[in-house]
């Protein structure tokens, strides 16, 4: 499959099978695009343009976000692994694992940033997770009738989930307006700036892996003309089904 270098706006470091059994014919048919891309390139907003496109789309990030939510199914297994990272609804930081209670990443984080084996630790706990929730989401898509479906994963080459896809489209943009992108952020420093870029795959690394590349550095316009090529140049492909018991 040739890579696509069209001209074509974010991300969360942690992204079984089920009851739902779809045949071999019908799971070769969904086409499964991973789209992936560093931090600032614009990830999400071209995300949201497959969204407009009517085509499915899970999110990683927000798959996690569910999971650390009150009564979400990491909460219990992350609060016996790392004590005190619990929140409450009501503001207050002891949920002592009440149905209220959910994960307080800001803690979560100071926990496990640069204790390599704390955050092996938590991956062990939320990968799973996040990939039985896929597994089940690509199913109702595959079981809809859709023929395409896009999973947005920020760390897809980093967590080796490339193998359970279809094709990579890498979002991308230069260097400077990655850096202007993401300086602008409340909270953001050049310090945080750099530890983040330092857990991702370099973006030159990226687009040479990938199949498609949408750049983010034109028009909102042009890069929606870009997906929208994309998308109907995808129609009609069927997919290996890699994504079943791998994703």
């Amino acid at each position: 499959m040739g890579k696509d270098d069209g001209r074509g706006g974010d991300d969360v470091d942690t992204s079984t099978s089920t009851s739902s059994t779809p045949s071999s014919t019908s799971s070769s048919s969904l086409f499964v695009l991973g789209l992936t891309g560093s931090i600032g390139m614009g990830k999400s907003a071209v995300a949201a343009m497959f969204s407009r496109r009517g085509i499915p789309v899970l999110d990683a990030d927000a798959v996690v976000r569910d999971l650390y939510s009150p009564g979400g199914a990491a909460v219990p297994l992350v609060d016996a692994a790392f004590p005190n990272c619990l929140s409450s609804d009501d503001g207050s930081s002891d949920g002592a694992g009440s149905s209220s209670s959910s994960i307080d990443r800001t803690k979560l984080a100071a926990r496990v940033v640069g204790d390599p084996q704390a955050l092996d630790r938590l991956n062990a706990i939320v990968h799973p997770l996040v990939e039985s929730e896929r597994q089940r989401w690509l199913c109702r898509v595959q079981e809809s009738g859709k023929r395409l479906a896009v999973l947005d994963v920020p760390l897809l080459f980093e967590t080796g989930g490339d193998a359970a896809v279809d094709a990579v489209a890498v979002v991308s943009t230069s260097a400077e307006a990655q850096r202007s992108r993401v300086l602008a952020r409340p909270g953001m420093s050049e310090s945080k700036f750099e530890g983040i870029l330092a857990r991702q795959m370099p973006d030159s690394e990226k687009r040479k892996r990938a199949d498609f590349v949408i750049d983010t550095e034109v028009s909102l316009e042009e890069t929606e003309a870009h997906v929208s090529a994309l998308i109907d140049g995808l129609r009609g492909r069927k997919g290996a089904g890699k994504w079943r018991g791998k994703v």
